[in-house]
């Protein structure tokens, strides 16, 4: 996984204020988003932008709130063309000093705040904003008019099977047709 520290911060939370919100805004370099693309298996990574603040919440939790912007560019899961996206998204992380219980090991349910994190000694903002990244990539990306019509695969010199003869009754169909009309009595 990429080094996020390479470009960008991490906080020492001991230094941070108590009473003024941190601003934060990354933008990393051309070449730090080409390694962002490489880790992330894209085409490109361009115009990236993180913004935000880091505040205070009660006496030793912290709040990052910020805005991730990017343009990405990934190959058409149809014909590997490069597919252009443009991701806007809000980003919310809670630091919290104590983590609140999860029950015991036989009925462990999801903690009600899925932004929840354990706060350490420090805060890594470009760890986030990588994860928000990569959560955020469409999964099948496709480019305009991109479409599989069939396909078949199978090892040279076999016959290939087809989407019909995969379904459940498919040979049972072929089968019955082959017999002809069931007798009546």
């Amino acid at each position: 996984m990429t080094n996020p520290q390479e470009y960008g911060r991490i906080f020492k939370v001991r230094a941070l204020s108590q009473n003024q919100p941190t601003d934060i805004e990354l933008r990393p370099s051309k070449a730090e988003m080409a390694q962002i693309a490489s880790e992330l298996d894209l085409i490109d990574v361009r115009k990236v932008l993180f913004s935000g603040q880091l505040k205070a919440a009660g006496k030793n939790d912290w709040t990052l709130s910020a805005h991730l912007g990017a343009t990405v560019v990934q190959p058409c899961v149809v014909t590997l063309e490069p597919v252009t996206t443009r991701i806007e998204t809000d980003v919310t992380r809670h630091y919290l000093a104590e983590m609140p219980e999860l029950g015991d090991e036989e009925e462990v349910e999801m903690p009600e705040d899925e932004n929840a994190e354990q706060l350490g000694s420090e805060i890594d903002v470009s760890a986030v904003l990588f994860e928000a990244l990569a959560l955020n990539l469409p999964l099948f990306p496709r480019a305009e008019g991109a479409k599989i019509d069939s396909a078949v695969f199978t090892e040279p010199g076999k016959k290939a099977m087809t989407d019909e003869e995969a379904r459940p009754f498919a040979s049972l169909a072929a089968l019955r047709d082959k017999l002809g009309p069931a007798d009546e009595e």
